[in-house]
Order: structure tokens, then C-alpha cells, then sequence
């Protein structure tokens, strides 16, 4: 059967050259016409835990109070905030603003209603009309009221009064909030082993109804984000300004991801031009490998299109690798093919073609299948970008490996038969000879020193930390940087976490029980009977929330805090004296109605028996853990604020960022062990030996090793992007040493010498190992140079793993082989 197969694939490639190529070239056309289709996708969902359970009660929380969702326009005139001329021009703005598709509304300074410019009465609030706007308004008045105001100082306007803050409230997708409510209807049921056969087809409808509704939502925010922008223009040149917010980021984060792909994939193809130019100083040693990286990334693109993949930040760098890898086979069997052509230069040029084909097979099929297997590890992360990374490299390299060992001998077949390459003295063979020389005197010592850097490694990756701060995602010279470092010192913070404060178990127990004529006193006068369900509305409850509300605040890591607290304040300071029960339910009854969507709707439930407290995180403060602080919190809210733990909950993205950041430790682990046990498998069964398995895991294991040691020790975080790092290195670096062993045993078999069958290998296959490893790691250090920070990390600590691999295949790896001699003696010399 498999000999059967060969003869079709050889029949194919070589005999029906003209005919493959044209049908290769077909799917390409059709692969590039759907790369239109290709989805970007860097929402908040795109970074937390699939399954955690936070996750649901805060779309709970969010359904109920309101979404996250708004744009934050930090605004500082070069002149006096509190004039006609700045005022005039924030009120143009936030009009402009205000007119954008997706809009509800814009919350300004300027629509904030002024309750003591001068002071009014309590019974007089409903009536008030007046703002900033008011004709006559005393703006010296109004700035003292806006900047000492519990509600408005941090929120709208800063402590020093020079920035103001426009809130952009944009309009909630209801469409997509049913098809999210549905779909996780269904995956509980799925979860629990209840899902019928009907229902799996209409999970399945749900999803991907869901990915087009998200689709559309981004591609409407990046436009409403553009004309945001363009608006906001055209006040830089008289004031400072600065964007910030979900949208914005998100909008950015997908610029960055298409900058990324287009910008490293077409600089990629530049250096391995130069490079193969360099390496192999014939054109049909450039083209060949260019021609298979770029078909095998277009066919890439097109079949996730086509399945509807959407391409996230973590996979954002799919294009890259996807190039590097399927360059490493093409230059394997480049290399092999020129050995073989000047060993027998008699042979048929295809005949060649079809020994490099049948030989290189095995290897480069079980390289590319541990490198699948690595980056399949990640489905175990628990993170769904991370798991669709997995998935999507999957699919790219099993396309690179086919796309390889069809494209080359096609290719080669239709060029005309050249004379070999001669080896000459070049600085790879300079290199790997000098490796060759330094394993035979000095093998001890490599060990030796290679246990030295096991051990400092371990200690480095046991001080790997996960807290990170969100701002240093991106290069303080960019727009997001700057207006979440503004909006951070300035506006209160960024991070959104939420504290929901529930009315006890007793007391709604009491509720159900309490009949009609249980009434209070001051109700009944009004003729109104009691609502038992008001817990928090209640007179009584005001000390409380204000005493919540100031222990949050005191929190150096959190800046402002919004709660009922807030207007409980303000009226309190307007009256003069704490409010009364009646007082307070007229408050809900009487509230006008431009205020309670500001001031009462988002921070009590409908029902009265739930309290949210929304504060903001300042994320630039070095010393902020999230960890710590949410652990403080919980633990603080319940022994010092006298909180049962069934009444309170901690909620908000804050939240769910750092339950995603806590998870990677474990995730981390498993990737690693499970990525480790399933090659150390498959090299069993290909080497038929324990001890060749073990030894050509060693130095793979010892790379990965020094990736987190570096981490650790210089004290850069794991995060959704470096987390891959590990699975990417050892599902690259093990192709080195399964090249380097399978030749080490061909050649071994007839020299029966393991020194001078380090020398030919390192001649041999071990200049194979040289270009692809430098054009590996040249290309991940090209990813330095993006916007993005995790990619600069990703890319500059994979280009280190990938040098720590090379140097593993040169000198660890034939070490091993000459200390423990696996494959038996030597003949007598």
C-alpha cells in the first residue's frame, strides 16, 4: 500500500510536473481571493478563560448595569478650561462626538447638572436645569462645585481641573447579546451531558452566527473609532487630547494585527531572499523556497477563511512562523539534494530528485509532526486565543509540510539538470567543523557546563511571575500608551472592577414572608405602602455604602470609585443633614430622568436588593498585583467590613484578566509536560530506542529551560503571548536534532567511528541546521520591531530559544552521543 502511494506521489510530482504546478497554481489564485474573507479579532472575550465562571456572572453584571463598553476623550486646553472660548469648542466636540453612528450619548462637564452654583434646595432638584451652559453661569462657582464634587471630580473632570473627560456611551449590541446568552445556554448543556442531537447542530448555527456578529461589530467600531479620531483632530491644535477606552484599544490592537502580518510577513520573504541569495548564489535555490513559503502561507490564509477562523493577537504571528517553518523543510531538502548530487553526480536528475524526496520523507515528516504536536499542546491552556493558535499552526504546518514535498520536486523537475554546488570554505562550515572539533576535545566539559545551565535555570524560572501591567503592551510613543497613562493619573484609572454587594439572606427571607399590613410609618402617612425589596434605598443603609465606598477608595492601587455613595453625598451636602427615609424614596421616585441613567441606574438593581460599586484600577502604578489586590479585597471586605462571603463578589474585567493571568502557571505546566510525553513518544517509536529518545529530548529541554530562566530571572511576565513561547521551541528545535540523528545512524552504520561521524554530519546535515536555525532566529528578532510589546517579547525570546536549540543540536546533542555511545561500540580504528 505505501509503496503504492509513493509511485502515485512520484508519478504525480515528477512525471506530471506541468500538470501539478498548474493545479497548485489554481489553489493559490483561490486561496489569495479568499484571504478578503480572513476575520481580525482582539476583543476582551479574545483574552480571558473560556470556561471560567466569572465570566458568566459578569455578562450578568453588565446585562444588568450597563456594558464597559464606552470611548474616554481625555481633553486639555492650552487656555483656561472655565472660559468661553475652551467651553465653546468642548461643547463643538462633544456634538461632533455625539453625531457618530453607535452613539447613545456623550457625558460631558458640560451637561453635569450644578447643585451648588449657587446652592439649591433638596425639594428643588427635579426642577434643576442648570449646567455650564446655563446663560450667566459663575464659572468660578461651577469649577469649585465640578472639582470637589463626589460624583464629577476623577470622573469628568481632574483634581487640578485642566482635563476634562468626555464619555462616549455607545450603543449595546442586543442582537449579539441574545446569540452570546443562547450559545452559552447550549454550552451548559453541552457540559453537562444534556445537548441533543437537534442542539448540536444549533450550537453549531449559534457560533458561527456569533463570529459574523462579532465581525461586523469590529469592522463598525474601527469606523466609528477612525471618524472619532478625525474629530478629535481637528481640536489638537489648541488643546491636548487623547482617545482611550475598550473600542480604541481593541480598534488598535486589530491595526496592529493586520500591521503585523503584512509588515513581518513581507519582511521575512525580503531576508530570506537575501538570505538563500547568500547561502546559495543560484536562482533556483532562491525561488524554489520562496515559492513553497509563499504558497504555503496563502493556501494557509485561504483555508482559514474558509473555515471561518478568526485571527486573534496571539496568532497574530501565524504568518511568520508559518514561514519559518515551512523555509526550515524547504532548506533541508535544498541541502540534502546538493550532498547527494555531489556524492553521485552520474545519477538521473531525477532519480535525484526522487532519492532526496524518499529519503528526507521520514525526517521531515516527524519534524513537522512533533512541531504539530507542540503547538496542539496549547488546547490545554484553557485560553481560547491561545487554543486557536495551537489550532491554526496545526493546519499551517501539516499545508507547509504537503506544500513542501510537492512545490520542490515539481519545481525542480521542470528546471534543467546544473552541476552540484561545491562546499567551499564558507563560514558555516567553519562553524559547524569548529563545533565538530570543540564536542571531540571538550565533550566533558559541554556537559558540564550544560548542567550548570539546567540549574540556574530552574532557580530562574521559579521566580516567573504572571502580574503585568496592560499599558506596557504598547510603545510609550503610542496613541493607547499615552491616553491610558493621561486617563490613568489624571481621569481615575483605567482597569474596570466591580463590587456587588447583595441584601442578606435574612432579610429577603423576611421579604417573602411579610405580609400587606406590615407597613412602615412614614410610608403609610404618604399613603404608600412599604417595598420590601428596597434594602439598599433604605436611610438606614447610607452609612454603610459610604463606608464601603470609602475603604475602596483608600486602596492606593484603585482610583475613582462610583456608587450610590456618590449621590447619597451630594444631596446629603445639599440638605445639610443626612437624608431621611422618606426623603430617600422620593428619591427614586422623583429622580429627573437625564440623571438616574448616570447616577442611580448603574449602581443599584431594579429590585433595590443589589448595590454595584464600579471602581477603576490604575494600571500604571509599578507596584499594582492584581493577585494581591483582589485577594486583599476579598478577604478585607469580609473580616473588616463585617460582609458575609455569600453577599459579595468581586466582578469586571479586572477580575477576569487576572483569573486568565493566575491560569497560565498551570496552563504552562501542562502544555510543557503533555508536549514532552507525546514527543518523547514518537521518538521511541522513530529511534526504536529509549536512550536516543532521551538523548535527543535533552537538548530541546535544556532550550526551553532557558527561555524561562531568562524570563524569570530578568522578570519578564508570562502572559498570553510568551506562554506559547516554550511549545513553539521545543516543536521547532526538535527538528534539528531528529535531522541530526537519523543521519547520525546512516553514517555511523559505515564508519562505526562517533568521531568521524560527527565530522561528516556536521559537514552535512549539520550546515542545514546552521541556515535554518539563523534564518529562524533572524526572522523571530525582525518581530522586535512591532508596536505591540508582547510580540516584541515573543519574538526576541523565541529568537533566544531558537539559538539555545542550535547550539544544543551542535555541541549538546553529538556530546551525548560521544559520552553514552547509544548506537555501540566502535570498530577498532
Amino acid at each position: 500500500m505505501l509503496a503504492r502511494l509513493r509511485q502515485l506521489y512520484e508519478y504525480a510530482v515528477i512525471r506530471k510536473a506541468w500538470l501539478m504546478l498548474i493545479v497548485s497554481a489554481g489553489l493559490v489564485v483561490s486561496a489569495g481571493m479568499l484571504l478578503t474573507q480572513l476575520r481580525l479579532d482582539a476583543s476582551a472575550d479574545s483574552l480571558l478563560l473560556e470556561n471560567d465562571s466569572e465570566l458568566l456572572y459578569y455578562r450578568g453584571v453588565t446585562e444588568r448595569y450597563g456594558t464597559d463598553d464606552f470611548l474616554v476623550v481625555a481633553y486639555t486646553p492650552q487656555q483656561e478650561l472655565f472660559s468661553e472660548r475652551s467651553l465653546s469648542r468642548l461643547q463643538a466636540l462633544r456634538d461632533d462626538l455625539a453625531g457618530l453612528e453607535g452613539v447613545e450619548r456623550v457625558l460631558t462637564i458640560l451637561d453635569a447638572p450644578l447643585f451648588k452654583s449657587p446652592p439649591v434646595a433638596l425639594a428643588e432638584i427635579a426642577q434643576v436645569e442648570r449646567t455650564l451652559l446655563t446663560p450667566g453661569m459663575d464659572y468660578r462657582l461651577a469649577r469649585d462645585e465640578l472639582i470637589n464634587s463626589p460624583i464629577y471630580k476623577e470622573l469628568l473632570i481632574s483634581e487640578d481641573g485642566l482635563t476634562t473627560a468626555l464619555i462616549v456611551f455607545l450603543q449595546s449590541d442586543e442582537r449579539y447579546g441574545a446569540l452570546l446568552q443562547k450559545r452559552e445556554r447550549l454550552r451548559e448543556l453541552a457540559r453537562d451531558g444534556r445537548l441533543q442531537r437537534e442542539q448540536r447542530q444549533e450550537l453549531k448555527e449559534t457560533e458561527e452566527r456569533l463570529r459574523a456578529r462579532k465581525a461586523l461589530e469590529n469592522a463598525r467600531s474601527e469606523k466609528r473609532v477612525r471618524a472619532a479620531r478625525e474629530i478629535i483632530a481637528q481640536s489638537r491644535q489648541h488643546s491636548q487630547i487623547h482617545l482611550g477606552g475598550v473600542s480604541m484599544i481593541i480598534t488598535d490592537m486589530i491595526e496592529y494585527i493586520r500591521d503585523d502580518i503584512r509588515v513581518f510577513g513581507g519582511a521575512l520573504l525580503v531576508f530570506f531572499l537575501l538570505s538563500l541569495s547568500v547561502i546559495f548564489a543560484r536562482p533556483r535555490w532562491v525561488l524554489i523556497p520562496i515559492a513553497c513559503c509563499v504558497t504555503a502561507a496563502l493556501l494557509s490564509g485561504g483555508m482559514l477563511a474558509l473555515l471561518d477562523w478568526h485571527i486573534t493577537v496571539v496568532s497574530s504571528n501565524f504568518v511568520p512562523l508559518l514561514l519559518i517553518i515551512t523555509m526550515s523543510v524547504v532548506i533541508h531538502l535544498c541541502v540534502y539534494y546538493q550532498d547527494h548530487r555531489r556524492k553521485r553526480p552520474q545519477l538521473d536528475h531525477r532519480q535525484s530528485i526522487r532519492e532526496t524526496t524518499r529519503f528526507m520523507y521520514t525526517p521531515c515528516l516527524y519534524s513537522i509532526l512533533t512541531t504539530a504536536v507542540a503547538f496542539f499542546s496549547l488546547i490545554v491552556s484553557g485560553l481560547r486565543p491561545v487554543i486557536d493558535f495551537g489550532h491554526i499552526m496545526s493546519l499551517g504546518i501539516a499545508l507547509g509540510l504537503v506544500t513542501c514535498f510537492v512545490l520542490f520536486p515539481v519545481l525542480l523537475t521542470l528546471m534543467p539538470k546544473e552541476k552540484p554546488l561545491p562546499i567551499g570554505k564558507s563560514l558555516s562550515m567553519h562553524i559547524t567543523a569548529g563545533c565538530a572539533r570543540l564536542v571531540k576535545e571538550r565533550h566533558g566539559a559541554i556537559l558540564f557546563l550544560a548542567v550548570a545551565l539546567a540549574i540556574v535555570s530552574i532557580v530562574g524560572a521559579a521566580r516567573l511571575e504572571v502580574e503585568n501591567r496592560f499599558i506596557d503592551y504598547f510603545r510609550s510613543d503610542t496613541e493607547i500608551h499615552r491616553g491610558m497613562l493621561v486617563i490613568d493619573r489624571q481621569l481615575g484609572g483605567t482597569t474596570p472592577m466591580d463590587l456587588i454587594l447583595n441584601a442578606p439572606k435574612s432579610y429577603l427571607d423576611e421579604a417573602e414572608t411579610m405580609g400587606e399590613e406590615d407597613e412602615l410609618d412614614y410610608l403609610s402617612m404618604a399613603g404608600v405602602k412599604r417595598e420590601v425589596s428596597n434594602y439598599w434605598l433604605q436611610a438606614s443603609r447610607f452609612e454603610e455604602i459610604k463606608r464601603v465606598h470609602r475603604y475602596l477608595e483608600e486602596q492606593e492601587e484603585i482610583g475613582k470609585v462610583m456608587s450610590l455613595a456618590m449621590l447619597i453625598e451630594t444631596l446629603e451636602q445639599i440638605n445639610e443633614k443626612p437624608l431621611s427615609d422618606l426623603e430617600s424614596f422620593f428619591l427614586r421616585t422623583f429622580m429627573p430622568e437625564d440623571i438616574r441613567p448616570v447616577l442611580l441606574d448603574p449602581y443599584l438593581s431594579e429590585d433595590g436588593n443589589q448595590l454595584r460599586i464600579s471602581m477603576r484600577v490604575i494600571d500604571s502604578d509599578h507596584d499594582l498585583s492584581r493577585k494581591d489586590l483582589i485577594k486583599r479585597l476579598n478577604k478585607e471586605i469580609g473580616e473588616n467590613l463585617g460582609y458575609n462571603q455569600e453577599d459579595y463578589r468581586l466582578s469586571g474585567l479586572m477580575v477576569l484578566y487576572n483569573n486568565t493571568l493566575q491560569s497560565l502557571y498551570e496552563s504552562q505546566i501542562l502544555s510543557l509536560g503533555s508536549v514532552f510525553f507525546v514527543i518523547m513518544l514518537m521518538f521511541v517509536f522513530l529511534f526504536r530506542s529509549l536512550r536516543l529518545a532521551l538523548i535527543a529530548l535533552a537538548p530541546n529541554v535544556l532550550a526551553a529551560g532557558i527561555v524561562l530562566g531568562t524570563m524569570g530571572w530578568s522578570g519578564t511576565p508570562l502572559d498570553i503571548m510568551t506562554i506559547t513561547i516554550t511549545a513553539i521551541t521545543i516543536g521547532i528545535a526538535v527538528d534539528n536534532t531528529i535531522h541530526y540523528i537519523i543521519r547520525f545512524r546512516r553514517e555511523f552504520a559505515g564508519k562505526k567511528s562517533y568521531g568521524q561521524t560527527i565530522d561528516l554530519c556536521h559537514k552535512s546535515i549539520g550546515r542545514a541546521m546552521y541556515y535554518t536555525s539563523s534564518i529562524i532566529i533572524v526572522g523571530f528578532a525582525v518581530l522586535s520591531l512591532s508596536n505591540f510589546m508582547p510580540t516584541v517579547y515573543f519574538g526576541l525570546l523565541t529568537a533566544l530559544a531558537m539559538f539555545s536549540a542550535l547550539l544544543g543540536a551542535l555541541l549538546l546533542l553529538p556530546s551525548l552521543l560521544l559520552f553514552i555511545k547509544p548506537l555501540g561500540k566502535e570498530a577498532a580504528p
